[in-house]
């Protein structure tokens, strides 16, 4: 079963198409008449516009004839250039595309069975975390005959006019689909998760391994179900669709269409003096100015092959427009890449995305009020929602996503499409469950950017802990929606903090309700014994306090070992110590290091400090070999940290 179906104005496809073919008539939707309102907010546009059914522009309509990708579109008079690239990058994956336009022969014209007609389409886009189904009519705004929005170069084929109307409708007018970005459009067909990456910023030309890093994640995105597409900086508004010596356009959204590993038998090895080929084909939704390098139609590397050698290889071209060209020509001339991952399928069962709708509220009291601005403002910044998730291992990638609810369908009434958003991630201790309130220890572990766009998004590789992200707007005291996703290949457990401090309960009354909260990290341990010279010593933390404890990862090999791991404790007493032990984890039984044990009374000092080990038995037990170093904070005020 799929995910759950919203109906747009509560429109029903089925009903509206069954009672316009019982009464003999073409639909014409009440919710979207065809005037000059459907097209622009607050003017008009110049020359008469006609509203025409596609049976009125052509002969013989289709709303796809023959294969979707096969066909050049066209921007139009007034129409959107991110859109075209949109509706490209769409037509590369069936599965995404066929999830857009639902039942798509069922929607299409029949010759033989015009009395079923009845002018009615459906499409449905992912609209702010939602799947959305939206119902137009055929109608289409024209000047003398021709569309004026975006429309094929096999002019009887309507599918992307149409759902450009949908799109249109869904936002409110077709002015409205200015400014949105290609990935936006994308991810509004598809409900992918969009990653934009900088090529110049990456050194993907420079750092081999970094290149070869990039192929891989390109190559799963995309037999994932992915939608990937590229784009040439263009430094000014002159050298838009400029092409570069090498045949490409400057300012110009390609499409990437097929991505392979080639490796080469005997023959061609001695020809290519190479075992494997990394190539990525791209598309050209124009159908023009195609690559004219390395491995184009006209280049050596491509006459060496023989028909059968390509389609061995797989280096095949089934529509206009489309070449193929190596990886290190790729990254050397493209700029910017936009990676949109297909996220609405659990693999195996396994979660990667995880998502939360939330909101920035506006209250008297400072501990209700959600909408503390951005990290300038420290004095009511974590007053902001916190989202908490945990990374299992090292290493790996988190892509984090915010996205505002779009106020286009309040551009009427004056009020701004997009606030400015962005959002702050930070390392907390690996047993948080209450809301930050004060950054004594925390590792600001990355910021996004903070701009006035629909999205702002942050990738980063993460090592093992808890993380706490913190959305904002840019200023304080405003209220809005957002969505917050985070994408890992590992699941990350997303949550909300809401709570500031434990709850009273009859429990926590009969055992005693915490008095003290301490946090602690503790940097490092070093000049650990070593029983004889080759010895392996393999160290880690628990820090314990009462029945509660933490356990830090494993430090491979060391004596010296860095853990910057951080514990916080609510506690009924300063009489219950923190204690921190150091293990060295061994194949059948671990050993056991050495010990401090702390006070952290309120009044201790909160500078860093170092302290020798010692065994168990309290803070006056024998001195073992090596030093702790460690920061611990306490406090009997239960919101300050």
């Amino acid at each position: 079963m799929g995910p759950p179906l919203k109906l747009f104005k509560n429109q029903k496809y089925q009903e509206l198409k069954q009672e316009c073919i019982k009464d003999g008539r073409l639909f014409c939707d009440p919710t979207f008449l065809p005037e000059n309102d459907s097209l622009f907010y607050n003017r008009l546009l110049p020359g008469k516009v006609v509203w025409k059914r596609p049976q009125d522009i052509c002969d013989d309509p289709h709303l796809i004839v023959g294969n979707i990708s096969n066909h050049q579109l066209i921007q139009g008079r007034l129409g959107h250039k991110p859109m075209v690239s949109a509706f490209s990058c769409l037509a590369v994956q069936e599965s995404h595309w066929t999830k857009t336009i639902p039942n798509h022969k069922e929607q299409e014209w029949d010759p033989r069975k015009l009395d079923k007609y009845a002018g009615i389409f459906r499409f449905r886009f992912w609209h702010f975390g939602e799947w959305t189904e939206v119902v137009i009519d055929d109608l289409l705004p024209t000047i003398n005959g021709d569309l004026v929005f975006s429309f094929s170069t096999s002019m009887n084929e309507f599918w992307n006019a149409l759902l450009e109307k949908a799109y249109a409708k869904l936002l409110g007018c077709y002015e409205a689909l200015d400014g949105l970005t290609t990935t936006d459009i994308i991810v509004d067909f598809t409900g992918t998760l969009a990653e934009t990456i900088d090529m110049q910023k990456g050194r993907y030309t420079e750092l081999v391994e970094e290149k070869y890093k990039l192929f891989g994640e390109l190559y799963k995105t995309f037999t994932k179900g992915g939608l990937i597409c590229c784009s040439i900086e263009s430094p000014n508004q002159e050298e838009q669709e400029v092409e570069t010596d090498w045949g490409l356009l400057k300012g110009h959204t390609y499409t990437l269409t097929d991505i392979r590993k080639i490796r080469l038998g005997e023959r061609l090895l001695e020809v290519f003096s190479t075992e494997k080929l990394y190539m990525v084909r791209l598309r050209n939704p124009l159908g023009r100015q195609e690559w004219s390098g390395p491995w184009s139609e006209i280049s050596e590397e491509w006459q060496q092959l023989t028909v059968a050698d390509r389609k061995n290889l797989g280096l095949v071209m089934s529509d206009d427009g489309e070449f193929w060209m190596s990886l290190e020509d790729f990254c050397r001339n493209f700029h910017e890449l936009n990676v949109c991952r297909n996220v609405n399928n659990p693999i195996f069962g396994r979660k990667e995305l995880e998502s939360v709708v939330g909101c920035w509220t506006v209250d008297d009291d400072p501990l209700m009020n959600r909408s503390g601005g951005c990290y300038n403002n420290r004095d009511t910044f974590l007053q902001n929602p916190q989202y908490i998730f945990t990374v299992p291992e090292d290493g790996h990638k988190v892509i984090m996503s915010l996205q505002q609810k779009d106020l286009r369908t309040y551009r009427r009434m004056g009020r701004p499409d997009n606030y400015i958003i962005g959002f702050e991630l930070f390392k907390v201790e690996m047993n948080r469950r209450f809301r930050l309130h004060h950054l004594y220890i925390q590792e600001r572990a990355g910021t996004s950017t903070y701009i006035d766009t629909r999205t702002v998004f942050l990738s980063k590789y993460l090592k093992k802990g808890n993380y706490v992200l913190v959305p904002t707007m840019f200023q304080h005291g405003r209220t809005s929606e957002f969505l917050l996703r985070i994408f890992s290949e590992v699941p990350v457990q997303l949550r909300e903090l809401t709570l500031d401090m434990p709850k009273m309960s009859c429990w926590n009354l009969a055992r005693g309700y915490p008095k003290v909260v301490t946090q602690i990290t503790v940097h490092s341990v070093e000049g650990l014994e070593k029983k004889y010279a080759n010895e392996t010593v393999n160290p880690y933390l628990v820090i314990k306090c009462g029945k509660e404890e933490v356990r830090s990862p494993v430090q491979k090999n060391t004596v010296h070992a860095i853990f910057d791991t951080q514990a916080i404790f609510y506690r009924r007493t300063t009489d219950i110590p923190i204690i921190v032990q150091v293990w060295n984890s061994r194949k059948f039984c671990d050993q056991f290091l050495g010990q401090v044990t702390l006070d952290a009374d309120p009044s201790d000092c909160r500078d860093l400090k170092s302290l020798y080990l010692r065994k168990k038995g309290g803070p006056t037990a024998k001195v073992k070999q090596g030093h702790i170093s460690f920061k611990v904070i306490s406090s009997d005020d239960l919101t300050e940290l």
